[in-house]
């Protein structure tokens, strides 16, 4: 990678960053970089912080495709996306450097609600009852009817979110590879006169998830997007989608992600 690349540095005012962030713009000036304040500006942005900050990161930059994405752990144990803690973080500019890094190009799933706003999401999209009342859902794989859901709402994630949300609601975790979405039930209702698959199921990367809300009672969904609250009532209809924007993120030759599930569950 050439130098004079242009890195943006996104953090929240934490003790561990603020104190820091004079030695860390010296030590990317010595490695070939300039820091600027617009991320519109930035070739690289690197987050400090842990995963949930990573993804505001995304988030709050736009789901820059033509960036680099970097995260660096503030926290003793880094996450499924950083590669280096805090007191490291010249080994990860010496990698950029001297080109000892691979770019992995992270799936992205976009939701469109009602046919009119549309969002991403890197790890997941989850729906859900705002009341205590079975939340209920016509589910379609493309034009296909596939079930009623009945039950408290469910999580469609991609890949690399598989090990997030979906995991702890005993979705599968998938190899990021493979461009797909996982969709998990949360508390389905199965008995002899409502059914529901009851299993994670996993769609292809050229197929069509379609929610259509039923009215009565789900007024008010509660819909997340990654670690972010989406505020929109009286949804009717919501399709997901992979969508063709892939999130570029550096890491280091020695941390894949089968290591990193290792590393965090076993």
């Amino acid at each position: 990678m050439t130098q004079n690349q242009n890195i943006y540095f996104y953090h929240k005012e934490e003790p561990e960053i603020s104190p820091k962030l004079h030695s860390l713009c010296e030590l990317a000036n010595k490695n070939g970089f300039t820091v600027v304040n617009n991320t519109k500006e930035a070739h690289i942005i690197i987050s400090f912080g842990d995963d949930g900050t990573f993804l505001q990161a995304i988030r709050n930059t736009g789901f820059c495709d033509d960036c680099l994405y970097v995260s660096v752990s503030t926290s003793p144990r880094p996450g499924f996306y950083a590669d280096v803690a805090l007191q490291d973080v010249a080994k990860i500019m010496d990698a950029i450097k001297s080109d000892k890094i691979e770019v992995l190009h992270n799936p992205t799933i976009e939701v469109t609600v009602d046919n009119q706003a549309s969002f991403y999401c890197l790890n997941e999209f989850s729906i859900q009852s705002a009341i205590v009342k079975t939340f209920v859902m016509d589910v379609f794989i493309d034009q296909l009817h596939f079930e009623t859901f009945r039950g408290d709402g469910l999580v469609v994630s991609t890949p690399t979110g598989s090990t997030g949300y979906n995991k702890s609601v005993h979705g599968a975790v998938v190899d990021p590879i493979i461009p797909c979405m996982q969709i998990t039930e949360l508390g389905s209702l199965n008995n002899n006169y409502y059914r529901t698959l009851g299993s994670p199921f996993i769609l292809s990367d050229n197929r069509v998830l379609t929610l259509v809300v039923a009215k009565e009672g789900n007024e008010h969904p509660a819909m997340a997007m990654d670690n972010e609250a989406l505020s929109i009532r009286h949804v009717e209809k919501i399709q997901i989608k992979l969508s063709g924007k892939k999130i570029k993120v550096i890491k280091l030759k020695d941390n894949s992600f089968w290591e990193k599930v290792k590393r965090n569950f076993l």
